[in-house]
């Protein structure tokens, strides 16, 4: 699939997935609350507030609880994720990141992010895109799966001899490296959640329902799908268990000196 074929597969895949997602992505929601937790407590300059790549809202939802003065912009590239946002519409733009960041995220006071910049092109670009648009003491907070994540499905793609159609995930030091090269890192951790599920098909069921399936490859065919299933690591007759590794930061724009 060329860049632009699997960008247009992939918000149709959200657009599909828009009526549930809010409400049936967990571990986004979950760690949607936990960064906006993060950002409680910080001194932030002047200048907006944004939430890189929205979707329906979760994490921007989780700040204005927290901080009710604050009125994030929200930025996606599915209108119909954001559509589900409860935020005004004046607070949601369509957007696509891949295309940089609009005028109205210079000189952010506070650019946040949640499960949005490893579906991204060139995601290592964009970042550093991110921490220019910053306003001098302002914040970076970012939370995005990374590399190690999935291992059972890389484990039985390669056992089955089939494409592993994962999203290839950026490297956690990368990430951390990129942002160091701009910003004061205050915060960096590396976090492991692992969900059971009653079988390798339920979870990659959950995932298209979800529209986070694949990343962007064609799907396997039924008969590859089948030896996929039978080549899942550690399967027992409760299940299995998926890990998601996910790398938070904290970084913020020093001011220059005097």
């Amino acid at each position: 699939m060329s860049g632009d074929a699997v960008a247009i597969d992939r918000r149709r895949a959200f657009a599909s997935a828009a009526p549930t997602y809010a409400k049936e992505a967990r571990l986004q929601q979950a760690v949607a609350w936990r960064l906006a937790q993060l950002c409680q407590s910080l001194p932030l300059p002047p200048g907006p507030v944004l939430d890189l790549g929205a979707g329906p809202g979760n994490l921007a939802a989780a700040l204005r609880r927290q901080r009710p003065e604050l009125h994030p912009l929200l930025l996606d590239d599915c209108a119909e994720l954001l559509a589900e946002a409860t935020a005004p519409s004046e607070q949601r733009l369509l957007w696509d990141l891949n295309c940089g960041l609009p005028e109205a995220a210079q000189g952010a006071a506070l650019l946040m992010s949640s499960f949005a910049l490893h579906w991204l092109e060139a995601p290592l670009v964009q970042l550093e895109l991110w921490a220019r648009a910053l306003a001098p003491g302002g914040w970076l907070a970012l939370l995005v799966p990374v590399a190690g994540s999935f291992q059972g499905w890389r484990q039985a793609a390669l056992g089955a001899g089939v494409t592993c159609t994962a999203l290839v995930l950026p490297q956690a030091q990368e990430l951390i490296e990129t942002v160091e090269g701009q910003l004061q890192l205050h915060s960096s951790k590396r976090l492991r959640f692992t969900r059971p599920y009653g079988s390798p098909l339920q979870f990659l069921r959950e995932l298209k329902r979800l529209g986070v399936h694949g990343g962007g490859r064609q799907p396997l065919a039924v008969a590859d799908c089948r030896q996929l299933l039978r080549h899942w690591p550690q399967q027992t007759s409760n299940g299995i268990k998926v890990n998601w590794d996910l790398q938070l930061l904290l970084a913020q724009k020093l001011a220059p000196k005097p």
